[in-house]
């Protein structure tokens, strides 16, 4: 299977060579040179075989768990009623705050074990949960220990501002400074973060405020992206789009403007359906508007304690068509093609094209929609990453 740019493409009896990690050949087997020697061939008899599955929007690397605040969202508590109770992301902070460098390290290889066995050969991971210098470092740096540790590609993402912690007193324009200002920089020097990130909603940041943030990003030189119009329409899919942002996530209140706006600029529209349900939200993402304004889509899991504790992108995949609508080619696009160009990383992986690197994802299926069609059952019969 083969993504271009109208639909998935397929190869119906196809081949696909990889050398020093990267895709040689790709196409069909008759036009595979007869001469050309392997060192070792798999013959599939049947099997799919997709680019490997990316997962552009985690916050894998956390400590504790929230299902108390679940159990208060099952007896009718909202997001913002236990966010601004001191639950919700600050609940992570303390548990983050109080875990070492090990514990977090441990506690997120069992969820990235889990994404693997589904096909997941690259992975983002972003910080948030400290919201301090030296917290921020050492969730970073373990989502580094944490993509050294496996076969898999790890992408880093800062997102210092994710949320307003005690210590700031309510000032959210000091502790903006502080993220512009010293924190960012330290991180920019220390080389761990790949991309920044943001929460632009009304329980945390104005666009004003993201505007500074990326503002300081891109003259530090690393791309931005936005947790954008999750809660509300706060223009936060236009912010993105107008910075020339790699992607907006959650989008689910965003407009037509703001739709437009992110086709007009590549932005790609990040959907979290997971988040989406385990909130019992309403309103999902403007999909109809994606598509009329040319906006790609990804999909991915939203990794997190509290509003998506979701460790199956194959599941993910099933919500993004069921809930949202996608088809089946748009959801398989959204996890491979579309999440690369989420993480800025297109010429590197996401389709399966000669000097890619080749990672692989096989699938024990008839037809590609049942990837995801069977709630609970993981068709992978293997997955490969760099050739191996």
């Amino acid at each position: 299977m083969q993504p271009d740019a109208a639909g998935i493409g397929i190869i119906e009896r196809g081949a696909v060579a990889s050398r020093d990690g990267r895709i040689a050949f790709v196409g069909e087997q008759a036009d595979l040179a007869p001469k050309v020697w392997a060192q070792e061939t798999i013959r599939l008899d049947g099997q799919w075989i997709t680019p490997g599955l990316v997962d552009c929007h985690t916050h894998i690397v956390y400590a504790g768990n929230r299902a108390t605040e679940w159990e208060m969202r099952l007896g009718g508590a909202n997001y913002e009623d236990i966010s601004r109770a001191g639950g919700g992301i600050m609940s992570s902070v303390r548990a983050v705050r109080a875990a070492s460098e090990v514990a977090l390290l441990e506690q997120a290889l069992l969820r990235l074990d889990h994404l693997m066995a589904e096909g997941v050969t690259t992975i983002e991971a972003k910080s948030g949960y400290g919201l301090d210098l030296g917290q921020e470092i050492k969730l970073l740096r373990t989502a580094r220990r944490l993509g050294a540790s496996r076969p898999v590609r790890l992408l880093t993402t800062f997102l210092g501002a994710h949320a307003l912690p005690p210590e700031a007193g309510g000032d959210k324009e000091a502790f903006i400074d502080l993220v512009c200002d010293t924190m960012l920089p330290a991180i920019a020097k220390l080389g761990l973060a790949d991309a920044v990130d943001g929460f632009c909603e009304g329980i945390a940041f104005s666009p004003a405020q993201m505007d500074r943030v990326f503002l300081a990003a891109r003259a530090l030189g690393l791309p931005v992206k936005l947790h954008a119009d999750q809660l509300s329409n706060g223009g936060g899919a236009a912010l993105a789009a107008r910075h020339g942002a790699l992607s907006a996530d959650h989008v689910e209140y965003t407009d037509e403007a703001g739709a437009e706006a992110m086709g007009r600029a590549g932005t790609v529209a990040v959907l979290l359906p997971g988040a989406f349900y385990m909130l019992r939200e309403r309103q999902a993402p403007p999909v109809a508007a994606f598509r009329r304004h040319g906006v790609r889509m990804a999909v991915s899991t939203d990794c997190n304690p509290g509003t998506a504790p979701l460790v199956s992108l194959l599941l993910t995949m099933n919500m993004a068509a069921v809930l949202f609508g996608l088809t089946v080619d748009e959801v398989l696009a959204g996890v491979t093609r579309e999440a690369a160009r989420a993480l800025g990383i297109f010429n590197e992986i996401g389709s399966l094209e000669v000097g890619k690197a080749c990672d692989l994802a096989i699938w024990n299926v008839d037809r590609p929609a049942e990837i995801f069609h069977t709630l609970g059952l993981n068709p992978l019969h293997a997955r490969v990453f760099r050739g191996l």
